[in-house]
C-alpha cells in the first residue's frame, strides 16, 4: 500500500483518510490481520466520527479511548481481531453486545447482512443510533437493554460479538447461536480477561483462547450486575 507523503493544512477529511490508511497498514496488516474484507471495512469507516470531539486527534492512535460513562472505544487492532475471528462472508445475521459509540457496529454492518446490537446505557444507545443512521448504516437494528440476555426474537444468529467482559459466556447467548455459529467474547475478571472464540458444532461447543485482553465489564444479570457507580 502506498501512503501519501503530504497533507494540505486544514483539510480534515483528507488528513483523517490518511490516518486511516496508516492505521490499517501499520496497526492491522503488519500485525497479522489478513482478511481483505476486514481491512477494507476499517479503511472505510471514519473512526473519528465515533469519539468525542476532544479525542478526535487520537481517533486513529494504537490504543483504546475513553468515551463516556466509564466506557471505552476498543483499540483498532482488537476491533479487527474480533471481527476477523467471526469469519463473516456477508450473508450472516450478527448479534453485537455492547454497542458503545457504534464503531464496531459500523464495521460489522459492512461485513454482514444484518446486525442486531444491544447497548446497556440509554444515552450511549441513543447517540449510537443517531450516528449510525447519519453514516448510512441501514442494516443495523439497535436497542437498549441487558445484552447478556441476547435478542431471542431475532435469533438464531450466525455470529455473536461481545464487546464487554463476562465472568463466563452467558448461556442465553450460546443458545441463540445457529448451528455452526461463532461467538467471540472476553472472559475473566472485571480487569483482565482472555478473548475466547466459541463455535457451536452440532451437539458440542468448541472453545479456543485467542489472546489476553482488558474490556469494560458486561453489565446485567449475566455479567457484573449494575455499574460500580450505580
Amino acid at each position: 500500500m502506498v501512503l501519501a507523503t503530504s497533507i494540505r493544512p486544514g483539510n480534515d477529511v483528507e488528513a483523517f483518510a490518511e490516518q486511516r490508511r496508516r492505521m490499517v497498514e501499520r496497526q492491522l496488516r503488519r500485525r497479522g490481520i489478513h482478511s481483505p474484507e476486514v481491512l477494507d471495512a476499517m479503511l472505510a469507516i471514519p473512526r473519528h466520527e465515533f469519539v468525542p470531539p476532544t479525542c478526535r486527534k487520537q481517533a486513529y492512535d494504537d490504543k483504546a479511548l475513553s468515551v463516556a460513562d466509564g466506557q471505552s472505544l476498543s483499540q483498532p487492532l482488537m476491533v479487527a481481531l474480533m471481527t476477523e475471528a467471526l469469519t463473516l462472508s456477508g450473508a450472516e445475521r450478527v448479534l453485537e453486545i455492547g454497542t458503545g459509540t457504534g464503531y464496531q457496529t459500523a464495521v460489522l454492518s459492512r461485513l454482514a447482512a444484518e446486525v442486531y446490537s444491544i447497548e446497556y446505557r440509554d444515552e450511549l444507545a441513543a447517540a449510537a443510533r443517531e450516528r449510525l443512521a447519519r453514516l448510512g448504516c441501514r442494516n443495523v437494528h439497535l436497542r437498549q437493554g441487558d445484552g447478556g440476555s441476547g435478542w431471542p426474537e431475532a435469533a438464531p444468529f450466525d455470529a455473536i460479538l461481545v464487546a464487554a467482559a463476562a465472568p463466563a459466556p452467558p448461556l442465553p447467548l450460546a443458545r441463540q447461536l445457529a448451528p455452526g455459529g461463532r461467538m467471540v467474547i472476553p472472559v475473566g475478571s472485571r480487569v483482565r480477561q482472555k478473548l475466547v472464540l466459541i463455535r457451536k458444532l452440532d451437539a458440542r461447543i468448541e472453545r479456543r483462547e485467542l489472546c489476553p485482553c482488558a474490556f469494560v465489564p458486561l453489565l446485567g444479570i449475566h455479567g457484573w450486575g449494575r455499574p460500580l457507580d450505580g
